[in-house]
């Protein structure tokens, strides 16, 4: 099909690249940024492609109204906001850009990990509060410290290869056989809880992720340890991770995602105050950010990149 004859819906902003790419490559860009998802599904028959970020869940009846859809393209990691069995079933390609904030993911892991280790969050609000705190603030070296990964993708292998300037020992599990490299080595789950020091979490949301990180597992680990998740919200259960920190299991927490953020993580799901939520916001031990993991300039440009590409290549094949 001649590209000057499919039309693409924006529903959510991206970087200019993106829908300068796909116009320069011919395609006809429309955007819609406002809308409610029923006025889109009105209007949906009219378009070849969508993309998407995360502004609404893409459901069998909006598949459904889409009688003409090719493809949707998510400018980020995962797909968990659409119905993709159904979508495939209708024969419509998914695209998605891990690729393109797989390092920013790994930096920020990285980031928190120290941040957590070094107390760095803590002492500069002690001292802007005119606390000069040095014993209370002595730190943990991550050298001769086991790192455990659970999934190994992009965003497990990004920060694993960051981790190679520190002498530790980097562990992965993944459902997937074989993901195992030069920067991390594959292990079973129990051999996972049996060393690590570290938990880092870089799991896609599914049925078998979420509401994963449980009082149960937790305590089946053999030493007392940190967390990282740069992953998603719902694969931690906020209640059990607290009970945790407040037991000594979990030496500390940086959480980069949380259970409580909307399906378009732009905001927490309520004004409501979780008593789990309350407790993190106060905790000492524990680090937290908007979502912004995948979230840098850089990234910002190359998930449009490879949007583009993805979408050209779709239709050169």
């Amino acid at each position: 099909m001649p590209t000057q004859n499919i039309n693409i819906l924006h529903i959510d902003s991206n970087h200019p690249i993106l829908w300068g790419g796909l116009e320069a490559a011919g395609y006809t860009n429309h955007a819609d940024y406002t809308s409610t998802k029923q006025e889109i599904e009105a209007k949906i028959h009219q378009y070849n492609g969508i993309v998407i970020r995360s502004r609404f869940k893409i459901d069998k009846t909006f598949i459904d109204a889409a009688t003409n859809l090719q493809f949707i393209a998510r400018v980020g990691a995962g797909l968990e906001s659409i119905d993709t069995a159904y979508a495939e079933s209708k024969g419509i390609a998914l695209i998605a850009a891990p690729e393109g904030n797989r390092n920013a993911v790994g930096e920020q892991a990285l980031g928190m990990l120290l941040s957590l280790f070094n107390n760095l969050n803590k002492a500069d609000r002690e001292i802007r509060e005119g606390h000069w705190i040095r014993e209370g603030n002595r730190g943990h070296e991550l050298d001769g410290k086991t790192v455990g990964l659970i999934g190994y993708g992009n965003m497990g292998k990004s920060f694993a290869k960051k981790l190679r300037g520190f002498d530790v020992e980097v562990l992965c599990y993944d459902i997937k056989p074989n993901v195992g490299d030069a920067n991390a080595t594959q292990v079973s789950l129990e051999q996972l809880r049996a060393k690590a020091d570290v938990l880092s979490l870089h799991t896609p949301s599914t049925p078998e992720t979420d509401g994963m990180i449980t009082s149960d597992f937790i305590n089946a680990f053999a030493k007392p340890f940190w967390l990282i998740n740069t992953a998603r919200g719902k694969a931690v259960v906020t209640d059990d991770l607290v009970a945790a920190l407040q037991n000594g299991k979990v030496l500390g927490a940086g959480l980069d995602v949380l259970e409580y953020e909307k399906l378009s993580f732009e905001n927490l799901f309520t004004d409501v105050m979780p008593p789990a939520l309350q407790y993190l916001l106060n905790a000492n031990n524990v680090l937290l950010t908007p979502h912004i993991a995948g979230w840098t300039y850089e990234s910002h440009q190359r998930l449009a990149q490879v949007i583009v590409d993805k979408i050209k290549a779709l239709y050169a094949s």
